[in-house]
């Protein structure tokens, strides 16, 4: 029989095969990374990517992806009961991500709610396609995205307020680039769109123009408008880059450099908005020069 340290470290090595069969446009669990931190980051993978999972793949009802849902957060309040004061608590899961998960979350001293809040946007994901306004939007990434960053830094000890704040900004914006990239994609599998919907009537574009992959003026001054906006948060979380240090930064500074060169491919792709952008081996070259040579 297993003792309790050997449970944690199968169930880490569960984490990192999940993270090993699954491609992700950023880098995940990077070898940039120590490896005191890289288990962590596979087990919060782990938890996300299996969420995200029940959220949008399979052929479940929409009442069977909320109730699994609903046992993962069950499964956080487990941990979250058990606030493991004691440098020697184990929590075992029947679930190997949850057993990982609590042993990164009491050695790291992770505000549980930040997972409770990806588990929330998940379940927005099952529930809601259309957004009214773009501060509804915001809302939503403040759920699925800015817990994201906020997790890498209480795993990398920098989690000020600084810091916290800045990468809200680059997280928000990232997910936004996710949306602007992937339209033809969310309407076409999920039927969502992650444009407000006033700001569509304002440009005279409808859910349709979409549905149907129009690309006309309207259309493209709308999209122009979404990704000068992202483009203005995305600058004004910069500061981060500069803010840590170590292989932690070279890590954040490579997936900002990413973002901003979709970004850029995104500006001057406004006639063609339903092709996702692809970085090239020069784009990658590029990435990877800036993780360790930032431009100010």
């Amino acid at each position: 029989m297993l003792t309790g340290k050997q449970k944690i470290n199968s169930a880490y090595e569960h984490c990192i095969a999940i993270v090993q069969n699954h491609y992700e446009n950023f880098p995940v669990a990077s070898h940039l990374l120590s490896k005191e931190v890289r288990r962590p980051v596979s087990a919060v993978y782990a938890f996300a990517r299996s969420a995200d999972d029940f959220a949008d793949e399979g052929d479940w009802s929409t009442q069977q992806r909320l109730q699994y849902l609903e046992q993962y957060s069950a499964e956080l309040k487990l941990i979250e009961h058990n606030p493991g004061s004691d440098r020697d608590f184990i929590h075992i899961s029947d679930n190997p991500i949850f057993t990982a998960l609590a042993d990164v979350i009491q050695k790291h001293r992770i505000p549980i709610h930040l997972f409770q809040d990806l588990l929330s946007a998940f379940k927005s994901d099952v529930t809601t396609t259309r957004y009214e306004n773009f501060n509804d939007i915001l809302s939503y990434c403040r759920n699925s995205a800015n817990p994201v960053g906020r997790i890498l830094l209480y795993l990398n000890n920098s989690a000020n307020e600084d810091n916290l704040n800045h990468s809200d900004a680059i997280c928000t914006a990232l997910q936004l680039i996710n949306f602007y990239q992937d339209i033809a994609q969310d309407i076409d599998e999920n039927d969502r769109i992650y444009i407000p919907l006033e700001e569509m009537k304002q440009f005279n574009v409808t859910i349709d123009d979409f549905r149907n992959k129009v690309n006309n003026l309207q259309t493209q001054a709308l999209m122009t408008k979404q990704i000068q906006r992202a483009q203005k948060l995305y600058q004004s979380g910069k500061p981060l880059c500069f803010n840590l240090s170590g292989r932690f930064a070279i890590e954040i500074r490579m997936i900002f450099a990413g973002g901003s060169l979709i970004l850029d491919k995104l500006s001057r792709n406004a006639s063609s908005i339903y092709q996702r952008p692809r970085l090239t081996g020069k784009d990658r070259v590029k990435i990877i020069w800036q993780g360790f040579f930032p431009p100010r």
